[in-house]
C-alpha cells in the first residue's frame, strides 16, 4: 500500500519535553506534530479541525474501527485539543451512509432548559437582551454531545472505552497548542474572567504562546467518568452535580431533570437527486436540510456551468438563490417537534420555480422586495469527515455556537458550556450573533431544539459515497456547502480549489454580499455596478472534504483557513 502526501502547510510544534509520553496511540506525539493539508490514500481517512484529532481518528481505523468509531474518537479528541468549538458541553449532527446501504441521521442538538420561556431574554420594556443569550450561564442549552456519541456508538465496532481513552490521555498529560489556538485563547481572556465562577484552566497570566502545553486535569476526570459509567457519567452522578452547582452560582437554568431527560434523536435524513447524484444531509432542526435542497434545486436548471467559477454571472445567480432560501429560513424554519414546518412545499420543484420567477440576471435583487415565499398552510462550529475501507462515510458537525461558547467552564468538570440559546429567535425580527432573524417557528420553548445551520453532507455517485463534507461558520455554513458542491459538481474543480478558493455569502438580511479578502476585485466591481452592496469579512468557514474516486483512491483536503488536518492510510 502506497500513501502519497501533499503537505501544503507544515507547522512543527514542540514543548520543552522532547520525549513522547506514554499512553498516546503509536505514531501520535502531542508535543511534536505537523499540519497536513492534503493526503491521497486508499484505506481510510479523517479530516478535522486539528491534527491530533484527525490522527486519533485514523488510529481508530487502523485498530479495526469503522468510520463511526473514528468519528466518535475524533469528536472526543476535539473536545480536548480544540476547545473553541470541539466539545462535550455542546451538541451536533451526524449524517452517515453505511456500507450496507443504510443512511442515518442522529440529532444531538442542544435543548432549551425546562424553565426556559419565550420572552426570557426581554427586559421590562420588551427589548432583547442579547448579552444574556450570547454569554454566560443563562445562554447555555442542555448539552447533547455525549448522548449523541452513545447513540452513534451502536453503529460502530469498538468498545466506547477504547474510543475515549486517547482524549483522556490528551487532557491528562497535555498537548502543545498552535499559534491559532494561542491567539484564540488570548483573545478570550477577559471573557473567561467575566463569565466564570471558578477560574478556568484557559486563563494564563502573561498570555498563551505557540508551543505552550495545555493540561486539563478536570476535563480528564470528567472523561473518565464517562468512560467508566457511560452516558450516565455525564448526565448523572458527579458531573451532573457539578453542572447544576455551576448553574446555581451563575444564575443559569439547566437542572438535574433537564440532564436526565435529554435524549439524542434519530431522524430521517434528507435525500434528494441532483443531475445523477444523490445528496444526503441533515433534516430540521438543521436549516441546511431545507436550504441545501432549495438552493441545489433552484440552480439545477440554470446554466451555471457555462457562466464559469466566480464570474459576476455565477456569483449573482448564486446570491439570488441564497437570498430566497434565507428569506424562507427566517419565517418558516424551527424544530418540527414543536412547530409545523411546511417541509414538502419548501423543497418542492413547483414552489422553487415560483421563487425564481422574479430573478433578473442583470440587476441586484432586494430583500425588501424578496420576502419569504407564500405558503398556504451558529460561527465557531467544527466539522469532521470520515471514510473507511468498507465504504462507510460519516459527516459530523458539532458546535458550542460562538467561539468558546458561553465562555463558561463548569467548575471542577473542565469543559465549556455552549451559548446555543442565542440560536433561538429571542424576539421576532431581532438578529442573533450571526445576523440571522427568526419568527414564531424558532421561538424559545422548554425542551425545544434551537434552529441550526450545521449541514453535514454526503454525496452518492452510483449509490456509493463520492463526497463527504461540511464546515463551521454559523449562517455561512449552508452557503459554503452549496458553493463547494457547485465547485465540484458543476465547475469540475480539484478538491483543493473547491475548498480553498474564496467564498461569498448572502443571507437575506443584512442585504449584502459578504466576501473573503481574496475574492476577485473585478467581480466585486461588476457586482457593485449591478447594485449590490459588498462587505469584505473574515474567512468564511473551514470546509473538510473527502472525495472517493471510482478506482478507490481517497482524496482528503483540510481547509487552508485554519489548523485543519487531513489524515489517512
Amino acid at each position: 500500500m502506497r500513501i502519497i502526501c501533499y503537505t501544503l502547510l507544515s507547522v512543527s510544534l514542540m514543548a520543552c519535553s522532547a520525549a513522547r509520553k506514554a499512553g498516546q496511540p503509536a505514531g501520535i506525539d502531542p508535543y511534536h506534530y505537523q499540519i497536513q493539508k492534503k493526503i491521497i490514500c486508499t484505506q481510510g481517512a479523517v479530516v478535522s479541525a486539528h491534527p491530533l484529532a484527525s490522527e486519533i481518528g485514523v488510529s481508530i481505523l487502523r485498530q479495526g474501527g469503522n468510520a463511526v468509531d473514528a468519528a466518535i474518537a475524533t469528536q472526543l479528541a476535539l473536545a480536548v485539543v480544540y476547545p473553541g468549538a470541539g466539545n462535550i458541553g455542546g451538541g451536533g449532527f451526524l449524517v452517515g451512509h453505511l456500507s450496507n446501504g443504510e443512511t442515518i441521521a442522529i440529532d444531538y442538538r442542544e435543548k432549551a432548559p425546562g424553565h426556559a420561556s419565550r420572552d426570557m431574554y426581554l427586559d421590562q420594556n420588551g427589548q432583547a437582551q442579547t448579552n444574556l443569550s450570547q454569554n454566560g450561564h443563562l445562554s447555555a442549552g442542555v448539552p447533547g454531545t455525549i448522548a449523541g456519541l452513545f447513540a452513534s456508538a451502536k453503529y460502530g465496532k469498538l468498545p466506547f472505552k477504547q474510543l475515549i481513552q486517547p482524549a483522556i490521555d490528551l487532557a491528562e498529560k497535555g498537548f502543545v497548542i498552535t499559534e491559532a489556538e494561542a491567539r484564540g485563547l488570548n483573545a478570550s481572556q477577559e471573557a473567561f474572567r467575566r463569565y466564570n465562577s471558578v477560574t478556568p484552566i484557559f486563563i494564563k497570566t502573561g498570555g498563551w504562546k505557540p508551543g505552550d502545553t495545555l493540561v486539563q486535569k478536570d476535563l480528564a476526570l470528567t472523561l473518565k467518568r464517562i468512560r467508566d459509567n457511560g452516558q450516565e457519567g455525564f448526565y448523572g452522578g458527579e458531573t451532573a452535580r457539578l453542572i447544576v452547582e455551576e448553574m446555581k452560582r451563575g444564575n443559569g437554568m439547566i437542572s438535574y431533570e433537564d440532564l436526565q431527560q435529554y435524549q439524542a434523536k434519530e431522524r430521517k435524513p434528507v435525500i434528494f437527486p441532483y443531475k445523477g447524484y444523490h445528496i444526503i444531509t441533515m433534516p430540521l432542526p438543521s436549516s441546511g436540510g431545507i436550504l441545501l435542497p432549495q438552493m441545489m434545486k433552484m440552480i439545477e436548471d440554470q446554466p451555471v456551468k457555462s457562466y464559469g467559477f466566480q464570474t459576476a454571472a455565477s456569483v449573482q445567480l448564486m446570491t439570488e438563490i441564497e437570498r430566497r432560501a434565507y428569506a424562507d429560513r427566517a419565517k418558516y424554519l424551527g424544530d418540527t417537534d414543536f412547530y409545523k414546518v411546511p417541509v414538502k412545499t419548501l423543497i418542492s420543484e413547483a414552489y422553487l420555480r415560483e421563487r425564481m420567477k422574479d430573478y433578473d440576471p442583470h440587476k441586484a435583487g432586494s430583500s425588501k422586495i424578496t420576502q419569504a415565499g407564500i405558503i398556504a398552510e451558529s460561527e465557531e462550529t467544527t466539522h469532521l469527515s470520515v471514510y473507511d475501507a468498507a465504504g462507510n462515510a460519516v459527516a459530523v458537525t458539532t458546535t458550542l455556537n460562538g467561539g468558546y461558547g458561553s465562555h463558561t467552564v463548569v467548575g471542577g468538570a473542565g469543559f465549556l458550556l455552549n451559548n446555543e440559546m442565542d440560536d433561538f429567535s429571542v424576539k421576532p425580527g431581532v438578529p442573533n450573533m450571526y445576523g440571522a432573524v427568526g419568527a414564531d417557528a424558532n421561538a424559545i420553548a422548554p425542551g425545544k431544539r434551537m434552529l441550526s445551520s450545521m449541514t453535514p453532507t454526503i454525496v452518492l455517485k452510483d449509490r456509493k459515497p463520492y463526497l463527504v463534507l461540511g464546515t463551521p461558520g454559523g449562517t455561512t455554513i449552508t452557503t459554503s456547502v452549496f458553493q463547494t458542491l457547485i465547485n465540484v459538481l458543476e465547475f469540475d474543480m480539484s478538491t483543493e480549489d473547491a475548498v480553498n478558493k474564496p467564498k461569498f455569502h448572502h443571507q437575506w438580511l443584512p442585504d449584502e454580499i459578504a466576501v473573503e479578502r481574496d475574492f476577485p476585485p473585478s467581480v466585486r466591481e461588476q457586482l457593485q455596478q449591478m447594485g449590490y452592496t459588498i462587505n469584505q469579512r473574515n474567512p468564511i468557514g473551514r470546509t473538510e472534504l473527502i472525495r472517493i474516486l471510482p478506482n478507490g483512491t481517497i482524496e482528503v483536503v483540510g481547509d487552508k483557513r485554519g489548523d485543519d488536518h487531513a489524515a489517512g492510510f
